[in-house]
């Protein structure tokens, strides 16, 4: 059994990015500057992230009672993922087994445990939907421009008022048709305050399924590292400060964790990064096998 992990001290000294982009180059959204598909992404994403899709999405991707839709090991989901581009992501244009490789390879060079590499490796694999998905849905991973707002991008709380100061592009929020349900549209919503995290529906995508998938098959990756997983596109919280009124107190010091995560997830991101190939076959992959063995991942699981 792992003892509790603490959370390092000098999270606002690391520095991930060793390539030329300086901090605030990365996550540009000014509606100027931002590109049509990422405007057009988030203008889905508050129009149709309803608690009632999330609803649905929870039933469709359900592992209750032993339900799933596919056996496969993580190497055989890595080649599956390794044609699907981020239609969402301002920062990069490459796939995604190399940001996660790189993600991965930033946090072991930190020197922080290997559960912690592990779930860089993990964290966006969620977007595997893609293959049971569907455009109408948010998650077609196949034509250049499908629509993918069920799949990646910010997430907020579904089920209360979308907080305009916390979000970016908040003018389509009233779009939103749960904004105009006054079982929603408040300040919690159908919620309870300081309900507690674990007790929210964020706009259902890649995290949500992922964290699911996880639990579902029993790895033993720290609730950290799981929260990591589950909340990463999670800015409005994470990043913003917003749904404090709906917190618990522990839920701050789990904030952190997603935090110091985040730091590796998105200031890792850097083109000329090349991980694949030789690399990845000789050094890397039987590294990474070795952990996913140790988490109770290895060998045929259930997506």
């Amino acid at each position: 059994h792992l003892s509790k992990p603490h959370v390092p001290t000098n999270i606002d000294s690391i520095q991930t990015n060793s390539g030329t982009k300086t901090q605030e180059e990365f996550r540009t959204y000014d509606g100027e500057e931002t590109p049509e598909r990422v405007v057009q992404h988030y203008k889905d994403m508050r129009m149709y992230q309803t608690v009632e899709f999330y609803d649905r999405m929870e039933e469709k991707y359900s592992f209750e009672n032993g339900k799933y839709r596919k056996l496969m090991t993580i190497e055989e989901a890595f080649l599956e993922l390794e044609n699907y581009i981020d239609a969402s992501d301002p920062d990069l244009d490459l796939p995604n087994l190399l940001h996660l490789l790189q993600t991965a390879e930033g946090i072991r060079k930190a020197n922080h445990p290997d559960w912690l590499q592990l779930t860089g490796l993990l964290h966006d694999m969620g977007k595997i939907m893609f293959l049971w998905g569907n455009g109408t849905d948010g998650q077609d991973g196949y034509s250049p421009n499908g629509k993918q707002w069920a799949l990646g991008g910010d997430t907020f709380v579904v089920g209360c008022q979308i907080p305009n100061e916390a979000v970016i592009l908040p003018q389509f929020n009233e779009l939103n048709p749960d904004m105009h349900n006054p079982k929603y549209n408040t300040e919690c919503g159908m919620y309870e305050a300081h309900c507690g995290l674990d007790k929210l529906k964020f706009a259902w995508g890649h995290d949500e399924y992922m964290y699911r998938m996880l639990s579902a098959n029993e790895c033993t990756i720290p609730r950290e590292g799981l929260d990591m997983i589950r909340y990463h596109s999670a800015y409005p919280w994470h990043d913003k400060g917003a749904y404090r009124h709906l917190m618990k107190p522990e839920d701050y010091e789990r904030q952190k964790w997603v935090q110091l995560f985040n730091k590796f997830d998105l200031y890792t991101k850097d083109g000329g990064n090349e991980l694949r190939g030789e690399k990845m076959q000789e050094e890397l992959w039987p590294y990474y096998k070795g952990l996913l063995e140790k988490y109770g991942l290895g060998g045929k699981l259930k997506w």
